[in-house]
């Protein structure tokens, strides 16, 4: 067959080794799920379950990233606002990721979200809908790790603030700090990349005991508010003038918190046993992530202290002043807040990583400009450097918008959760639809089954949620995909200016329509789904 033509998902013949009890081992089946894919092995498997689960919990943050974005959520909604929107996303999320779990462990590829949508829709839009979720993906994780250098280098800016009060921090330091992170990130995933994976496991503990670090002196030294100030105040801080809208448009803080946890799936073709291990670390990770990031968020609601001085705090971030006013010594704070920073530029080591292989796999099937380039791996250390490169310099030039306006860079970081759920919400709803249909065979055996009679050419990998109940599941994160995408680009408050206004939607917008006549212009001669690079071991 043409390296150029798209190809039917399972159709090529593979032929599996099995161990003396007739099962395949880890090493073969990963093996089988590339030959299936239509792909060659060029990336080395080197994260087991453990390493994943750090990679995935680190790349969410979410206790930490509770504490980042508390105000958001806090204007609207309140602290009542906080912990029911806390509870709706934490839900609604582990709705979505069990979804992604069930495509992972059907199809274990970098590409993720477009090559399931390849597989998935129907053979009239096929091309079009993969390219561009392809797209929605990539600029998503490309927007991620500039918002993770961002976040990093302006929480070392606040502690420089909380220490000397004197130093006035510029937005030009800002995007150098960003810079710094960035190229930290890049030595990580390039130079020391064959220990990426034990450093992972090592965050993975930092990640954990930096929660109990933090929590119990918060606590502890703290004094505290009254149960009703927390379970049943609400703030409608943006001026809506009606409680149930503040809420909603606050609960955005709280998206941002799980948010990340699918870069997982695009390093699916350098994880051993991917169709079992990616299913089980994205599950872990959004339930351990979510006990710590409710934890930290109950603690943090009734430790407030003098809430107009954090939300004034000089730092720009207001649980920087929550540990000083705790702590009552900036020394004392400072190990706190160095803590949640470390995690976050750790955060950001794993966004690199997951971009540049979205990045390499979307290239390697034709699907961006400069794919050439974009598509080739070191042969020395199997990894897409070219892809980290692009990535890198993505992120430094996103970086210069918040030297002209932080408001500007804002929206384009933003437009993360933006994208990203977009494409999670095309590959829901043609999962949903195949399921309903009777399009996907129960296991990989029955499908080879039914292949001559044509009826089926999609089969369930060894981890999904069966019957009615993965159905409820789907439509349940259908509808919560469906909401934070609405108001995920309305502005935080009334009335909305051309300074506070969310311009998310104008720059999703515009990568759309650039998508569409890139498409149409020049693309769907190039793109023509994933390709075949194999046909059996």
């Amino acid at each position: 067959m043409d390296k150029n033509q798209s190809f039917e998902l399972y159709q090529a013949p593979v032929m599996a080794q099995q161990d003396e009890r007739g099962i395949l081992t880890h090493h073969t089946r990963d093996e089988v799920d590339m030959a299936r894919l239509g792909k060659k092995q060029v990336l080395k498997r080197n994260f087991g379950f453990m390493s994943m689960l750090g990679f995935s919990c680190t790349m969410m943050v979410t206790w930490e990233a509770i504490l980042i974005v508390f105000l958001d959520g806090f204007k609207n909604g309140g602290p009542a606002g906080l912990v029911y929107g806390y509870l709706v996303v934490w839900f609604g999320a582990t709705c979505v990721f069990i979804t992604m779990a069930e495509l992972s462990s059907m199809a274990p590829t970098s590409g993720g979200q477009y090559h399931w949508v390849s597989m998935l829709a129907p053979q009239s839009s096929r091309k079009f809908l993969s390219f561009l979720t392809g797209w929605l993906t990539a600029t998503g994780w490309q927007a991620s790790v500039a918002s993770g250098g961002y976040l990093s280098g302006t929480l070392i800016q606040g502690m420089i603030v909380l220490n000397n009060p004197q130093y006035d921090p510029q937005r030009w330091q800002g995007t150098l700090l960003l810079w710094a992170v960035v190229f930290v990130a890049v030595f990580i995933n390039t130079i020391i990349s064959n220990l990426l994976p034990m450093l992972e496991g090592l965050i993975l503990i930092i990640h954990v005991l930096g929660f109990f670090a933090i929590m119990i002196p918060l606590v502890y030294m703290s004094s505290h508010g009254s149960t009703s100030s927390v379970f049943t105040t609400f703030v409608d801080g943006g001026g809506w003038g009606n409680q149930g809208l503040s809420f909603w448009v606050g609960i955005i803080g709280n998206v941002f918190a799980f948010l990340g946890s699918d870069g997982t799936i695009h390093m699916a073709e350098e994880i051993q046993n991917a169709s079992t291990i990616v299913p089980y670390s994205l599950l872990a990770s959004i339930t351990l992530n979510g006990f710590l990031g409710f934890g930290m968020l109950i603690a943090v609601l009734f430790c407030l202290g003098d809430l107009d001085a954090a939300e004034n705090s000089p730092t720009g971030y207001p649980f920087m002043e929550i540990f000083m006013q705790a702590t009552r010594s900036a020394a004392g704070s400072s190990v706190m807040i160095t803590i949640v920073t470390i995690l976050q530029i750790c955060a950001t080591i794993a966004c690199l990583a997951g971009s540049s292989r979205m990045t390499w796999s979307f290239a390697r099937d034709h699907g961006l400009p400069g794919w050439r380039i974009l598509s080739r791996v070191d042969p020395r250390t199997s990894i897409p450097t070219a892809s980290v490169a692009f990535t890198t310099t993505i992120a430094c030039l996103l970086g210069l918008i918040n030297i002209g306006s932080t408001n500007a860079f804002n929206d384009v970081i933003s437009l993360t959760v933006g994208a990203l759920y977009f494409s999670y919400l095309i590959c829901s709803v043609l999962l949903l639809w195949r399921r309903c249909t009777g399009g996907i065979a129960p296991s990989y055996d029955a499908l080879q089954q039914s292949q001559h009679s044509g009826e089926v050419r999609l089969a369930w990998g060894p981890w999904k949620i069966p019957g009615w109940a993965g159905i409820a599941v789907n439509i349940c994160g259908i509808v919560y995909m469906t909401i934070i995408l609405f108001f995920s680009f309305w502005p935080a408050s009334k009335p909305a200016t051309a300074a506070n206004m969310n311009y998310s939607v104008l720059v999703l917008g515009s990568v759309v329509i650039f998508c569409v006549v890139y498409y149409v212009t020049m693309a769907h001669r190039m793109y023509q789904g994933p390709l075949i690079e194999r046909h059996e071991l």
